[in-house]
């Protein structure tokens, strides 16, 4: 199919984390339409699954603003300007699991409402790990949470475990390690 052509693109609010652009289309029948999308950064984000051993993965419990609670999930975080995905991803983990990885494997990138959202997240499988740290910009200590993989079902059950990007990682991961 053809893309439809962008006629006029215009940023219509903006926050710290938010850029929303309003997007003036043309599609190949000749019909107009208006969108609108909240524009990602650049480089994206990187999910971290690191794996303490070949069943321990290394959770983190961290405040979620947008359901104003504690929330496990995988590390994360943006990619910096002219970073490569692999640096970002042990330098995530550095800051917020206190280990860096030997072995960094980018498995897969994943989209967030892709109607309307522009933002890409890098999923890298970080393997032989050893203590390292580096400090992050969190507001507060993050707890680690060491969880088995085996037991993906259990911590699904959980109210705390609910992010769309981890519960999609973790998967892809069991099943790419049970090969």
């Amino acid at each position: 199919m053809q893309k439809p052509k962008i006629v006029k693109a215009k940023i219509v609010a903006e926050t710290a984390l938010f850029r929303i652009e309003r997007l003036d289309l043309e599609f190949s029948n000749g019909v107009t339409a208006q969108y609108e999308r909240m524009l990602g950064s650049e480089r994206g984000a990187v999910l971290i699954v690191p794996m303490l051993d070949d069943d321990t993965v290394l959770l983190i419990r961290e405040y979620a603003a947008g359901l104003h609670r504690y929330e496990l999930a995988l590390p994360k975080g943006k990619i910096e300007k002219d970073e490569d995905i692999l640096v970002a991803a042990n330098r995530e983990i550095q800051e917020e699991v206190g280990y860096a990885s030997n072995k960094l494997t980018h498995v897969n990138s994943l989209t967030l409402a892709p109607g309307y959202s522009g933002h890409t997240t890098h999923i890298v499988l970080a393997t032989d790990l050893y203590t390292s740290t580096a400090e992050g910009d969190e507001p507060e200590e993050i707890e680690v949470v060491p969880w088995s993989i085996r037991e993906l079902d259990a911590l699904l059950m959980r109210d705390d475990f609910s992010e769309a990007r981890s519960i999609a990682a973790l998967y892809v991961i069991r099943d790419r390690l049970s090969r």
